[in-house]
């Protein structure tokens, strides 16, 4: 089978990896990819917004199946656009991705259908959000309601920063994307990733992480795409798992039906363990990154398999198992990041690794220069991952792994599964 991988991050170096080790993978392509996505697959010159030139690929090369990886040419269409051409493609519809695409409709469908999460409200206006906010308050979430990069969203611990990120948001931050905003109620506890393969009312557990968004050590600075993460999140257990399916993930799959919209492929629900029970931060409707550079290296069946069965409506007869070993990711952003940073910079050491080494580098923002060195081309560039029988091992062979990388415009944190 020819398959397409649109993307070309961390998450999408991982799924290139996982779905070329298939037998059933006769030729692998990704768009646009980058350098180390190359080793498994060939890269195509094709920008992800560009849906017509993306179909018109898969019709020249006879592509049977797209597997989309990011949130924003799933939250645009690009599901629809390919099914309208007879194209199998792993993902859901622009409908079912607004889970992602509006904080808002989010908020209102987990109201409408009793999902447990956070008091909120939305505004455009910054003088009844400031109400709202000071009436919650102190502690209280700003976010915005559209696609931000992970980046949008603002913990607040008083008024003044509440009211600061408020104008902030709504001066234009983000672009439309801010244009409207969510106050929330803010609410305390561990997060924990839960992650789903969903066809409708069919609901399969996946896997769990922790994620780690901000940008520095001892979870201080800015919310970022994700400085790390690790899996399975140390909170999990069968309990809390069959509690978040059936009070979050079956009743989400249950009332997309019920509102015509059915959802198909990775739901991954952000979640925060509370003294009431876990409550819903935020759906994303693909797998994390950096969460899936820590939950692919741990599954043993094969993923183009499982991904056929689901696109076939036979999800159910899929083997799904995952190794009881931990995983371990690191990234190493761009000086800078998630503000303004510099591209360019080479880096050396990262293909000193082999498969069998239980060690991962993941390309999450590179290129190559003229003379075939690898550079920085975004905020965040590396995906350093290893595996091992615990959280503790794992850990030292990442951070051996990331100290051995000579990279001068880089950082990182460390203490990433650090407990």
């Amino acid at each position: 089978m020819k398959i397409l991988i649109i993307g070309g991050g961390g998450r999408e170096h991982a799924m290139a990896r996982a779905i070329s080790a298939s037998k059933k993978c006769t030729h692998l392509f990704a768009a646009p990819g980058n350098p180390g996505i190359a080793e498994f697959a060939t890269c195509l010159n094709l920008p992800i917004d560009d849906h017509l030139s993306i179909i018109s690929e898969c019709q020249k090369l006879a592509i049977e199946l797209v597997v989309i990886g990011p949130e924003v040419p799933l939250v645009a269409g690009l599901a629809d656009r390919l099914r309208a051409h007879e194209i199998l493609v792993f993902g859901p519809s622009a409908a079912a991705a607004r889970l992602e695409g509006s904080k808002y409709f989010a908020r209102d469908f987990c109201q409408r259908y009793n999902i447990p999460q956070p008091a909120y409200a939305r505004f455009t206006d910054s003088k009844q959000a400031k109400a709202y906010a000071s009436k919650i308050g102190p502690e209280c979430v700003i976010k915005a309601d559209g696609l931000a990069a992970g980046k949008g969203v603002v913990v607040c611990s008083t008024e003044k920063q509440a009211h600061h990120a408020i104008d902030m948001m709504l001066d234009g931050a983000f672009g439309d994307a801010s244009q409207t905003i969510i106050v929330e109620a803010c609410i305390s506890g561990p997060e924990i990733s839960a992650f789903a393969l969903i066809d409708g009312e069919d609901v399969i557990w996946l896997a769990s992480a922790r994620d780690h968004k901000r940008a520095y050590d001892g979870d201080e600075g800015p919310n970022t795409g994700g400085m790390g993460a690790v899996s399975p999140s140390p909170d999990e257990t069968s309990e809390l798992q069959n509690d978040i399916i059936e009070n979050i993930l079956k009743p989400t799959a249950k009332g997309m039906v019920s509102d015509g919209a059915p959802y198909t492929g990775i739901l991954y629900a952000g979640l925060m363990l509370t003294n009431e029970g876990p409550q819903v931060i935020e759906f994303n409707c693909r797998f994390g990154d950096p969460e899936a550079q820590v939950i692919l290296p741990r599954l043993e069946s094969d993923l183009l398999t499982i991904i056929i069965a689901h696109c076939n409506h036979q999800q159910h007869l899929a083997e799904v198992l995952f190794s009881p070993d931990i995983a371990i990711t690191v990234i190493m952003a761009s000086k800078g990041y998630p503000g303004n940073y510099q591209s360019g910079s080479i880096i050396k050491g990262i293909d000193s690794f082999t498969e069998e080494s239980g060690k991962f580098i993941y390309h999450s923002g590179t290129g190559e220069n003229a003379d075939g060195n690898i550079i920085a081309k975004g905020g965040r560039v590396l995906s350093v991952t290893a595996i091992a029988n615990s959280y503790a091992q794992a850990r030292v062979r990442a951070y051996e792994t990331v100290s051995s990388i000579e990279w001068s415009d880089g950082f990182y944190r460390t203490d990433i599964a650090d407990f």
